[in-house]
Order: C-alpha cells, then sequence, then structure tokens
C-alpha cells in the first residue's frame, strides 16, 4: 500500500483503538495534515523548509504529540528522523513514527525511544506529559483559543505561549515573561492569555463574586490603542481606555470594568500634570503620591501585562517601577521582542528567565517573519550646526551646538535630510 492507503486502512485504526477519535465531548481532537510553518521566504518569492505533520494528537485543547506515516512497505525507521523534527519543532516530548504494522515511539522528555505495541491513550499521553493534575491548569486548558469565528488561527509557537504562561500562572509563578520577535503577535498572545484567565474565572480562588481583572500597560498610545482594538472578542462593556482627560472629566479614574489599557505616563500623571496626550510628553512629579495609579487599590488588578518591558517597566531606576511595585500582589506578565543583553539584563532579573522564547531567526525560518538585509546610507548631513542662514520652521535651536546621528528625529528635525534618506532607500 501507498502511504495514504496506510494511512486509511491501518494507522487511522490503531489510533482509534487507543482511542483518539475526534470528539467534543472527550476533548480527544486528531488533526491530520497538520501545517506546522509556512516556509521560509527566498529571493525568488518561493517557500522552502515547509513542514507538514501527518497526524497532530491534542487533547484537552493541548497538543501531545506526532505521528509520522510510512508506507507498510518501508521500515518503520523511515519515518524516525522526521518525527523527532516535528516533534521538536512544536516543543512536544512525544513522537511517534508508525507504518501500519509497526510503531516507534520517541519519548523526548525521558531520552528513551524504541518500538511499542499500541499508541498510548489520550489520558495515558496527558499523564505522561503532565504528571500530577494541576485543577488550574486544566480549567485554563478547557477554554479554547478564541478563532474570531474561525477568521484568526493561533500559529504554533503563539500556542504554545500561551500555553507556557498560563501554565506558569497555575502554578503560582508571580512574575512571567515572554520573549518573542517583533512582528510575531505579542498582543494576539496577550489577548488568548487574558481571554483564558477571564472565561475560566480564575479569580474565583480570590473572591467568587467578580471575573478577573487585568491591566494592559504600554509606553504608548498607539501601542494601547492598538491592544484595546485586539481584545475586541470581549464584551465592549468589559473594556476600558484610561486616558487623562476622561479622568479629568470623571474627577477619578475609571473602575467598572474588567479588562483596562494605558500608558505608563498617564498612570504616572496627576491632577497638576500637564499632558500633551498624542505624544505622551507628559510632565511627572518626583512624588508619585497622588499620581493616578495610587487611586486603585494595591489589590485592584490581578494580571498585568506590561508590553514591551524592557524599555523601563523593569528597569530599576525608572520612576514607572512604582507602579508595579503598587501592585506587587498582581501577577506580572512582561512582553519583550529583545533577548537578554547587558543593557536589559534588570529585565530579566525581575521576571525571571522566559517562560517561553521564539527567535527572529526561527521566525524567518518558519516564513511567519521576512528575510531582510541592512543597507546603510551614508547622508551629507550627519552633523549640524545651526547658522544664521537656516530657517527655523518651528521651536527652538541651541546655537554652536553639534547635532550628531542620535539628535536627528527626537530633538531636531531636518526634512529634508528625511526626504533624501526615504528617496535613496
Amino acid at each position: 500500500m501507498n502511504e495514504a492507503d496506510t494511512r486509511a486502512e491501518l494507522i487511522d485504526k490503531q489510533l482509534e483503538a487507543s482511542g483518539w477519535v475526534t470528539s467534543l465531548e472527550t476533548g480527544v481532537r486528531v488533526r491530520r495534515e497538520y501545517n506546522i510553518n509556512a516556509g521560509e521566504i527566498r529571493a525568488s518569492g518561493m517557500r522552502t523548509g515547509q513542514l507538514k505533520a501527518d497526524y497532530v494528537l491534542e487533547y484537552k485543547n493541548i497538543k501531545l504529540a506526532v505521528v509520522e506515516a510510512k508506507s507498510n512497505e518501508l521500515d518503520v525507521s523511515e519515518g524516525v528522523a522526521q518525527a523527532k523534527l516535528y516533534a521538536q519543532k512544536l516543543r512536544l516530548p512525544t513522537g511517534f513514527a508508525a507504518n501500519g504494522k509497526e510503531i516507534y515511539e520517541i519519548n523526548h522528555k525521558d531520552n528513551t525511544e524504541g518500538k511499542v505495541s499500541q499508541f498510548p491513550t489520550p489520558q495515558q499521553l496527558w499523564e505522561r506529559t503532565f504528571g500530577e493534575g494541576n485543577e488550574w491548569l486544566e480549567r485554563f486548558n478547557a477554554v479554547p483559543f478564541e478563532d474570531m469565528n474561525g477568521m484568526k488561527q493561533a500559529r504554533y509557537y503563539q500556542e504554545l505561549a500561551v500555553n507556557r504562561a498560563v501554565e506558569a500562572v497555575a502554578k503560582d509563578k508571580q512574575r512571567v515573561l515572554l520573549t518573542l520577535a517583533t512582528g510575531t503577535g505579542k498582543t494576539f498572545i496577550a489577548f488568548q492569555i487574558a481571554w483564558k484567565l477571564f472565561k475560566s474565572r480564575w479569580t474565583q480562588q480570590k473572591d467568587a463574586k467578580r471575573q478577573p481583572r487585568i491591566l494592559f500597560l504600554a509606553d504608548r498610545n498607539i501601542l494601547a490603542n492598538q491592544a484595546y482594538l485586539d481584545f475586541g472578542a470581549f464584551d465592549a462593556a468589559a473594556l476600558v481606555r484610561i486616558n487623562p482627560s476622561d479622568i479629568a472629566k470623571r474627577g477619578e479614574v475609571p473602575k467598572n470594568g474588567s479588562v483596562f489599557f494605558t500608558i505608563f505616563q498617564t498612570f504616572m500623571a496627576n491632577d497638576r500634570t500637564i499632558e500633551a496626550e498624542e505624544n505622551e510628553d507628559y510632565i511627572i512629579d518626583n512624588d508619585n503620591s497622588d499620581a493616578y495609579f495610587n487611586q486603585y487599590d494595591k489589590d485592584f488588578f490581578d494580571l498585568i501585562i506590561i508590553d514591551e518591558c524592557h524599555r523601563g517597566g523593569a528597569n530599576d531606576e525608572s520612576s514607572w517601577r512604582d507602579i508595579l511595585n503598587h501592585f506587587d500582589s498582581a501577577v506580572h506578565l512582561g512582553l519583550t521582542a529583545t533577548p537578554k543583553r547587558t543593557d536589559n539584563a534588570d529585565t530579566y532579573d525581575y521576571f525571571g528567565e522566559p517562560v517561553f522564547t521564539y527567535s527572529l531567526k526561527e521566525g524567518i525560518q518558519d516564513g511567519f517573519l521576512t528575510p531582510f538585509k541592512v543597507k546603510r546610507i551614508q547622508t551629507t548631513i550627519d552633523e549640524y550646526v545651526y547658522t544664521s542662514d537656516d530657517e527655523i520652521i518651528e521651536g527652538e535651536v541651541e546655537e554652536g551646538h553639534v547635532y550628531t546621528e542620535k539628535d536627528f528625529n527626537k530633538s531636531i528635525v531636518i526634512e529634508q535630510r528625511e526626504r533624501k534618506r526615504v528617496q535613496d532607500m
């Protein structure tokens, strides 16, 4: 028999005999022809390295193992290398190769492998993967990923990031870090984590009468606004966008809601603050005693999601850290695209090692990110000193000061320079 016939006539029946039959009642799902990645994009526009598993075995909304099928005319060992590759790619502890006559099992957790007489049942594989039961992990996993009516399926690494994060929460870990490259969907991942905690009524262990209260904290309005939109599957009444103008109108910070979105600068502000909300140019008092975040009880939030947490939230020298210290009883979930290095080591000290990492290199290899080349452009204006012949369109310039690359587009803007750079690009 060819491989397709071997799967239909032999391997499917072996899986069914062990309880691997897709059913909503049992929580079992057998995914066939599962596309793991998209394949790296080459310069020609072609994709290479696409990975597709013959079977992925899923139980209680968690992927537990892969099965690589081969024709019954081939030795079962022909599928072992692929089974190992796919299991490692999906970070699964178990992989199988099967040819309808024999089953070869690879246990990455125990570093054992060899032929077995049958596939393990879903419950056996679950217990082998997770060991002792955890009530909250079971409840989190019972909440399926929100796919926006089938419009947005989670990629494999997004599922892994969400599952690792909620597993950490289930084990009472107070500081959780996810490190994923830019463009891999950190906000989508944050939404799925919040969704699982919310739908499982995570705070029943604290207060059975209310839903979890979640804060999404960013350092730029564009990030907070985008997150507010990305959490749209929540009921509109549950979502609250906190901004200074609304606080000024209300005379107090908003507290009716479940998922709150704001930026650090707003929480550090107070009634005396001069704000320019569009560019986050807030004047912050050194004394934070009457900052807006202090209007919330210390235990008001159960989960705080800190977006781009390497940019200040976890910095010991940052006044923003006062916000996190105030809400120290909440679980703090840090999101960053920046791997550990000397200048952000404090972030990793604060949160601990990431529970999941997905690198830029892996994203490019998987075809979820586009490869790039660095093009260096040398302009005719890499330094600038003001002269009386130059026209100042807006603002003030410091005479005699040498403006260098680090000043351009931060403290000084020369439109002709930027226009030329864009043309050259």
